[in-house]
C-alpha cells in the first residue's frame, strides 16, 4: 500500500492568527457524522502561517495575498492523544464470563489501540505520522487511518530514573481471585525489573489510606520493598478518594528532579466510602499534575470495575489506563511495559486532521468521544493533551465519504506536542491523496485490516446506543470473527487470535452473525 509518510513542517512552531485562520469545532449531526455545505467554490487546502520560535507570536510569512483560505469548519477534527486500552481488556473479560459489555464502557479507540502496528518510527523524541486508507463496501465511503508512532523504547539502562508511587486498593472487593493477589505478584516481579536508582513508595487504601512504604531507592532495599508488597491483605470498604490524596502527597514528598514521577493506581475503582464524588477526586489529580508534573498510570482489575472513573482519573492525571484480567496480562503490564515505558517522549500531545473540501463530503472520527479538543486550541499549549511514552503507537480511524470520482488531496494529519523536559512545542504532519485509497478494506495491509476489524467490533458492541449509526461497510459478527481468525494466522499474532475469540463470544451472546 502506498503511504504518504511524515514530512517535517518548516519551523516546528506554527500558530493560527487571532483574527483570521481560527478553525472552529466540528459540528457533527445526531448520527455522529460531520457534514459540510458543498456550495462554496474555490476553497483551497489550508496552509497555516509560520511563526518564529521565540514565543513572541511574530508572523514570518504572513502575506495575506499568498495565504489560502481555511476549509469549512466541520472538515477539521482535533483531539488529545490517548493510548488507553482498558475498555477492550474489560470487554474481553466480560464476554469471557458470558455477558455483553455495557455499551457505555465500549470506547472504539481503545479497541483499535490494543493491537500492534507497523508504522515507521522516528529516530529521536517526537512522532512519525502515517496516513493510509481503503474503500468500504458502502459506496463512496472509506476508512482513513492516522497512525502516530514514537521512537522504540530504549534499553532500561538509558532511560531517566523513575520515582513510582504504588497506590493499591486493599478493600474487601479486592479479595476476589485475580485482584489483590494478582497485583501483589505483579508488583513483586516489577520490583525485580527496576533499576537501583529508581525509587518506590507504597500506599494502600480501604476505609482509610495508609503509607506503607515511604519513597525508597530500589538499590539496597529490594527486600524491604518485597516485604511491604507481601504484607498487603484485603480489609473493608473502598475509600478511593483517600487513596488518591495520600498517593499524590507521597509522590510529592518523593518528587525527584530529572526523574519520571508517576502514581500507579491499582484498583477496581468502585469507590463506596469517604469521598466518592468523582469531580473532587479528579481535581486533586489535575492540580498535582499541573503543579508537579506527576502522571498517573491506572491499572484496572476485577469483574466489577469502575471503568468510567478510572478513565477520567487517568485523563485528568495526564496518564493512561489498562485493564488486566489474568496473570499473563498483569506480568506484561508490570514486568515489561511499565518498567520499559516509565519515560515520556511527549506531553500534551494533540492531533488535528484537516480534510480537503474538494474531495471530502463528510467524516466521522471513530471514538475519542471524551478526548475532543476545540480546533482553535490545537496550537494553544495551555490546553491539556495526552502523554505518550517511547514504544507507543496511537491510531485514529475515520469513516470518510468522498466526492464521486474524487481526485487529488484528501487530508493532512498533524500532531503537536511539548518536549517533556523543555516544554518546547513541536509538530509533524503527513497526508494522503484520494488515489492512494486501497480499493477494499479487506485487501489492504494486514495491520490495517486488524484496525478495521477492531473498530467494527467495538461499533457492533455499541449497537445498543441508538444515537449512533453503524459504521459504513460493517460486517456481521460471524464474518468479522472469520476475518480475525484469518488475520491471526497471517500475522502470527496471539492478540489477534484473542480478538477472534472475543468476537465469537459476542456473536453467540447476541445470536447475530
Amino acid at each position: 500500500m502506498e503511504r504518504h509518510r511524515v514530512r517535517r513542517l518548516r519551523g516546528a512552531l506554527l500558530a493560527l492568527t487571532a483574527g483570521g485562520l481560527l478553525l472552529t469545532g466540528c459540528g457533527g449531526q445526531d448520527s455522529g457524522f460531520s457534514t459540510t455545505d458543498r456550495s462554496s467554490e474555490g476553497r483551497g487546502f489550508p496552509v497555516a502561517p509560520e511563526y518564529d520560535g521565540d514565543g513572541s507570536g511574530e508572523q514570518k510569512n504572513g502575506d495575506d495575498g499568498d495565504r489560502e483560505f481555511a476549509p469549512e469548519p466541520d472538515l477539521v477534527s482535533t483531539f488529545a492523544l490517548d493510548v488507553d486500552t482498558a475498555s477492550y481488556g474489560y470487554a474481553r473479560r466480560t464476554l469471557a464470563e458470558g455477558r455483553l459489555p455495557n455499551p457505555t464502557t465500549v470506547r472504539p479507540e481503545e479497541f483499535v489501540n490494543s493491537f500492534r502496528q507497523d508504522y515507521d518510527r522516528p529516530d529521536g523524541n517526537g512522532f512519525t505520522v502515517t496516513v493510509d486508507g481503503a474503500r468500504t463496501a458502502r459506496e463512496d465511503w472509506s476508512l482513513v487511518r492516522v497512525g502516530l508512532a514514537t521512537r522504540p523504547a530504549e534499553d532500561a539502562s538509558r532511560r531517566p530514573p523513575a520515582a513510582l508511587t504504588f497506590v493499591v486498593d486493599i478493600s474487601g472487593s479486592m479479595a476476589e481471585p485475580g485482584r489483590l493477589d494478582l497485583a501483589k505478584d505483579s508488583l513483586g516481579v516489577m520490583t525485580d525489573r527496576l533499576r537501583d536508582d529508581d525509587s518506590v513508595a507504597l500506599v494502600t487504601f480501604s476505609d482509610e489510606a495508609e503509607r506503607v512504604l515511604r519513597p525508597t531507592r530500589v538499590g539496597g532495599h529490594r527486600d524491604e520493598i518485597h516485604d511491604a508488597i507481601d504484607s498487603l491483605s484485603p480489609t473493608d470498604s473502598t475509600n478511593l478518594g483517600a487513596g488518591v490524596k495520600t498517593g499524590y502527597e507521597t509522590a510529592e514528598d518523593g518528587l525527584r528532579k530529572g526523574a519520571t514521577n508517576r502514581v500507579v493506581l491499582v484498583s477496581d475503582a468502585l469507590a463506596n466510602t469517604g469521598d466518592t464524588d468523582a469531580d473532587t477526586i479528579l481535581e486533586r489529580v489535575s492540580s498535582e499534575r499541573r503543579e508537579h508534573g506527576i502522571t498517573l498510570f491506572g491499572v484496572g482489575v476485577g469483574s466489577d470495575y469502575g471503568d468510567a472513573l478510572m478513565e477520567r482519573l487517568a485523563d485528568k492525571g495526564d496518564g493512561h489506563t489498562v485493564y488486566v484480567s489474568g496473570e499473563d496480562e498483569a506480568h506484561k503490564v508490570f514486568a515489561q511495559d511499565l518498567p520499559r515505558n516509565v519515560d515520556l517522549t511527549a506531553r500534551d500531545a494533540k492531533a488535528q486532521v484537516v480534510f480537503d473540501p474538494e474531495t471530502v463530503k463528510e467524516f466521522r472520527l471513530i471514538g475519542y468521544d471524551d478526548r475532543k479538543v476545540a480546533d482553535e486550541d490545537f496550537r494553544d499549549d495551555r490546553v491539556d493533551g495526552g502523554e505518550v511514552g517511547p514504544g507507543h503507537t496511537v491510531t485514529a480511524l475515520y469513516a470518510v465519504r468522498t466526492a464521486r470520482h474524487a481526485e487529488g488531496h484528501l487530508a493532512t494529519a498533524s500532531v503537536r506536542w511539548l518536549d517533556p523536559r523543555t516544554r518546547a512545542p513541536h509538530e509533524e504532519s503527513g497526508g494522503i491523496e484520494a488515489d492512494a485509497l486501497e480499493d477494499s478494506v479487506w485487501r489492504a495491509s494486514p495491520r490495517f485490516q486488524v484496525t478495521a476489524t477492531a473498530a467494527y467490533f467495538a461499533d457492533a458492541l455499541r449497537g445498543g446506543d441508538d444515537s449512533r449509526t453503524a459504521l459504513p461497510g460493517r460486517d456481521g459478527l460471524g464474518e468479522l470473527a472469520e476475518r480475525a481468525e484469518e488475520l491471526s494466522t497471517e500475522t502470527e499474532d496471539q492478540d489477534v487470535a484473542r480478538l477472534a475469540d472475543a468476537i465469537r463470544q459476542a456473536s453467540r451472546l447476541t445470536g447475530r452473525d
